[in-house]
């Protein structure tokens, strides 16, 4: 199969390397506005199945043309362009996921169903880790239940050696984390889709040492498309973002200061917004790119084998210092990769865009992140 990479950053990196290790991948295009950085990607990987290109995702018409002959395309790019990308797709008739990271968008990608099974391809949107990989996870474990009441998610990904003054590190795009901290985040309370301000409803939680003491509170996108999908079956279903002690009530500040806000003000003639000029200072006063872990606990309760029982998920992944991708890539791009060949390998349960907790094999899915060392503890 061919698959197509768009956006070689981070998780483009990442995507790349996993389709390139995998052995029915035959050819990867690994495509980026900017040239120089795919092929440094592709010289960093070092596969000869793997060919840079360039890219302008705006641009509709180059895009459905380097789309065609490709099995599928997964989207690595910011958000805002998956949209336009997934209507290029269906026009190609190429198979195509993205990360994710905005309800609103992916609920546009979602109404192309119609479209999507008429060209018989998969748009199957947040593809990445949470919402993503912890979605088909939700699903896998859910089927465990006779009856399910409660569904809770825990996700982070943190530098291993925290460094003031948040004790966090850049490991993907800041525009997608300021935008998990600012909008509402979508829950079940009491069987009801209920929307709840981010970074509020701090909790406390523990895990191995060297971690130990964790906080989790509410952010955005993380249950993506979950409320839907088990509205009627749970009582309660919510996600939280896991961070070091503090770091929830460091960044409240930030944004009841209005530097998150993308309203326009105007200083000494000047025009700009605070959130542009906020995401900019993390950029420059955070580190980025030191070895990282993500934490991942899922929790179930209901009835099982007609008793009351629950059930945990725990995943505890690090930087691979062998090939030098941070547990965050492998955690992101690698579910992306998985679902990508499923889709190309016509494996998923039905044409459309589709939501993966529904479509994806999900003992195939979990057999495939355990094949690459991404193993779940399950108590």
């Amino acid at each position: 199969m061919k698959i197509l990479v768009l956006g070689a950053g981070r998780m483009g990196l990442g995507a790349a390397y996993d389709l390139a290790h995998s052995a029915d991948v035959e050819a990867v295009t690994l495509a980026d506005l900017d040239i120089e950085r795919a092929r440094a990607v592709v010289e960093t990987i070092k596969s000869d199945k793997l060919t840079p290109a360039h890219i302008d995702v705006t641009n509709s018409p180059q895009v459905i043309e380097l789309m065609r002959g490709h099995d599928a395309a997964i989207s690595c790019v910011v958000y805002h362009h998956n949209l336009r990308l997934a209507r290029a797709a269906i026009e190609a008739r190429t198979n195509f996921c993205d990360l994710g990271g905005n309800n609103g968008v992916v609920a546009d990608e979602l109404a192309l169903d119609e479209d999507a099974r008429r060209a018989s391809v998969n748009i199957i949107p947040d593809c990445g880790l949470a919402p993503g990989m912890v979605s088909v996870l939700v699903a896998h474990g859910a089927a465990r239940f006779e009856r399910l009441d409660e569904i809770h998610i825990r996700v982070g990904g943190l530098p291993q050696q925290p460094k003031p003054p948040l004790n966090y590190q850049l490991i993907f795009s800041i525009e997608g984390l300021i935008n998990e901290y600012v909008e509402r985040a979508r829950v079940i309370r009491k069987g009801r889709i209920i929307e709840v301000d981010s970074l509020t409803e701090v909790e406390r939680l523990e895990f191995p040492q060297p971690f130990g003491a964790m906080e989790a509170f509410q952010t955005s996108g993380g249950t993506s498309t979950l409320p839907e999908s088990f509205l009627g079956q749970v009582q309660e279903l919510d996600y939280k973002t896991i961070r070091y002690p503090g770091h929830c009530e460091q960044f409240r500040l930030l944004v009841d200061l209005g530097l998150a806000s993308s309203e326009e003000v105007e200083i000494d003639g000047v025009r700009a917004t605070p959130r542009k000029i906020l995401g900019e200072m993390l950029m420059r006063n955070l580190p980025a790119d030191e070895p990282d872990a993500v934490l991942i606990r899922v929790e179930f309760r209901g009835v099982s084998e007609g008793a009351e029982r629950e059930l945990r998920y725990d995943i505890i992944d690090r930087f691979d210092e062998s090939t030098g991708l941070s547990a965050m890539m492998r955690t992101t791009a690698f579910p992306a990769s998985i679902i990508a060949q499923m889709i190309a390998r016509g494996e998923t349960k039905q044409k459309g865009a589709v939501l993966q907790e529904l479509c994806i094999p999900l003992d195939e899915f979990v057999a495939a992140l355990a094949k690459r060392n991404i193993k779940i503890r399950k108590s």
